[in-house]
């Protein structure tokens, strides 16, 4: 990546290889200290505010939802303004043509889309992914919840974003999605399990994305050399998918824990590859 993105980044990587680097610190101040126009895609999975003393299911046992302080809602307007304050500074480093990925719940998705068009993004598309094994609802009183929302949107409105048309159309995505047609275009709606233990093996993160969908992102909008970030990386799904796929990854995380479980996936998948 080189000193283009990384050059003026005060803080020193908490862990750093040739494609894939990581970063303990609050997202929006390293993201700060980032050169504009210089990163291809974002991919962020902010806190979703849900973690309200709920419960839900989850190997079919009862569990709390609440996900630690970080998941905590402050109210409408602080949340909103913490949204729009990261998504600010993802519109400043993105390429003209970069792209931005945000997935959310009902709890965070509209505020997220609501910054995006007042930052001027040009929204390209919503996805609905699906989860066919979703938890069942404890109450009885709503319906099981059993999606989630990606708003994809490019910087600016009048630059050509990447798509890999024939990529999403002709790939074998039906293989693990049923609602894919073999050969037919990729359209909105993507049904993807949740992770399974073999994403878990050296440990699990709350709100961790399965593979697979980040996979179908990286290669849908992104190209080889492509750099990515992460500003909520998690135990860094995203950045497992771009350095299988020959990416440049940037992630950065508040929870030295996940950062730990992000190096000991990244390192197993690198010695996979060899």
């Amino acid at each position: 990546m080189g000193n283009l993105v990384l050059g003026e980044v005060k803080k020193q990587p908490y862990y750093k290889s040739k494609d894939f680097v990581l970063y303990l610190n609050d997202s929006i101040e390293l993201m700060k200290q980032l050169a504009d126009n210089t990163i291809d895609m974002v991919f962020a999975d902010p806190p979703y505010n849900l973690s309200n003393d709920g419960f839900s299911v989850h190997a079919g046992k009862r569990v709390s939802v609440n996900k630690g302080d970080w998941d905590k809602s402050k109210g409408v307007l602080d949340d909103f303004e913490f949204h729009m304050n990261w998504l600010k500074e993802v519109h400043r480093i993105l390429k003209p043509e970069g792209t931005v990925w945000v997935s959310g719940t009902y709890h965070s998705i509209y505020q997220c889309g609501y910054a995006i068009q007042k930052l001027g993004f040009k929204i390209l598309n919503d996805i609905s992914w699906y989860k066919p094994n979703a938890s069942p609802n404890l109450s009885g009183r709503y319906f099981t919840a059993s999606h989630e929302t990606l708003i994809w949107a490019r910087k600016d409105p009048k630059s050509k974003h990447t798509y890999n048309y024939q990529d999403m159309k002709n790939g074998n995505w039906h293989i693990k999605d049923k609602l894919k047609n073999e050969g037919k275009q990729m359209r909105s709606v993507w049904s993807i399990t949740t992770p399974g233990r073999d994403e878990k093996t050296f440990g699990k993160h709350p709100t961790q994305k399965p593979i697979n969908l980040l996979e179908r992102i990286v290669l849908s909008s992104t190209n080889p050399d492509a750099i990515i970030l992460d500003p909520f990386s998690g135990s860094s799904t995203t950045g497992i998918a771009a350095t299988k796929y020959k990416r440049k990854y940037i992630g950065i995380d508040l929870d030295s824990q996940f950062l730990d479980l992000s190096i000991k996936r990244y390192e197993n998948m690198k010695g996979n590859l060899l």
